[in-house]
């Protein structure tokens, strides 16, 4: 008899999260920033001397979502700033790697979303509309990542990701830094963003 290979994984809190059942009560937002703030984009492929976490991307999604939605609401800030946050665990795949997965990656993910939102006072499921506005945002951060650290040319980062205005975008230049900086940037906007939770 074959032995059940092993789905879960402990984290640095103790707590052992189960990945393909996982609960609110096994997550910690210190467990998501450490593990965020340790995950890179684009493959490691960007300039400087820290990698471009995953934590440092979703602090820039938040403030771009605040600065294009200004009448949006705690827990929507709070949703854009945790689009990313299944990825402390499962890591971040770029798009052709996920469609070479499959539907199997997008499964897992939506998991560790709802336990993760139902975590923190936030619906188990983003709304459609919500998730359009955080994509929007995404999509932002996405030029500036790639026009700045990315090695992306402007015309091919427009084709891929579209040009945002440049007001929108103004002094929110990317700079790297240390994952154990991002990771306490990332647990405090956090915090602020809880605290301002109705």
């Amino acid at each position: 008899m074959s032995k059940q290979p092993r789905a879960w994984q402990r984290m640095l809190s103790g707590r052992r999260l189960d990945l393909l059942d996982p609960t609110p009560v096994d997550i910690e937002i210190e467990d998501i920033a450490h593990g965020l703030a340790f995950v890179a984009r684009w493959n490691g492929q960007t300039e400087g001397d820290f990698p471009y976490s995953v934590a440092e991307h979703s602090l820039l999604v938040e403030a771009l979502f605040s600065r294009m939605y200004p009448t949006a609401n705690a827990a929507a800030k709070l949703t854009a700033l945790l689009h990313d946050a299944p990825e402390y665990v499962i890591g971040d795949m770029i798009s052709p790697v996920k469609a070479a997965v499959g539907p199997e990656y997008k499964e897992l993910d939506k998991r560790l979303e709802a336990a993760i939102h139902i975590r923190f006072g936030l619906p188990a499921q983003t709304t459609s509309a919500l998730k359009k506005r955080i994509k929007k945002a995404d999509m932002v951060s996405a030029f500036m990542e790639a026009t700045q650290i990315a090695g992306f040319t402007e015309a091919e980062a427009k084709r891929f990701f579209g040009r945002p205005a440049d007001e929108l975008i103004a002094g929110l230049d990317i700079h790297l830094r240390p994952p154990v900086e991002v990771r306490r940037a990332f647990t405090a906007r956090h915090a602020e963003l809880l605290e301002a939770l109705p």
